[in-house]
């Protein structure tokens, strides 16, 4: 024998048409938490290595349209810098440009961090 679902109870804004005023005889929704994945029965729980293999997976995928990139940006521009000219092929000059700058983010990054853990051991 199935049991008819309790009603729930009217929302304040569809009642009084004024949200913010608290409708009095309703009671608040029980409180919703986060279940880990190893609280799911049937499921394994997350780990560095299946981390990892997701990380390698994303990168693969990176690396070929990278490649895909190269070989269809094969014209020849002209680069200057600091004096210096030449030719180089366009994918080349930007794969460059990229890396200079990933350099550049991981110097001020490593630079930020240092100076964080600095600050806490004062702190201790």
């Amino acid at each position: 024998m199935a049991t008819a679902p309790t009603p729930t109870p009217p929302l304040a804004s569809a009642t009084n048409g004024n949200p913010s005023r608290r409708v009095t005889g309703t009671t608040r929704a029980p409180r919703v938490t986060r279940t880990s994945s190893g609280d799911i029965p049937g499921r394994a729980p997350r780990s560095r290595a299946g981390a990892a293999w997701v990380g390698i997976c994303v990168a693969a995928l990176l690396l070929v349209a990278l490649i895909v990139f190269m070989l269809q940006n094969t014209q020849l521009v002209l680069v200057s810098f600091l004096g210096m000219q030449g030719t180089v092929p366009l994918a080349v000059a930007l794969l460059i440009a990229g890396v200079g700058v990933g350099v550049i983010a991981l110097i001020i990054g490593t630079v930020r961090i240092t100076q964080l853990r600095r600050r806490v051991r004062r702190v201790e």
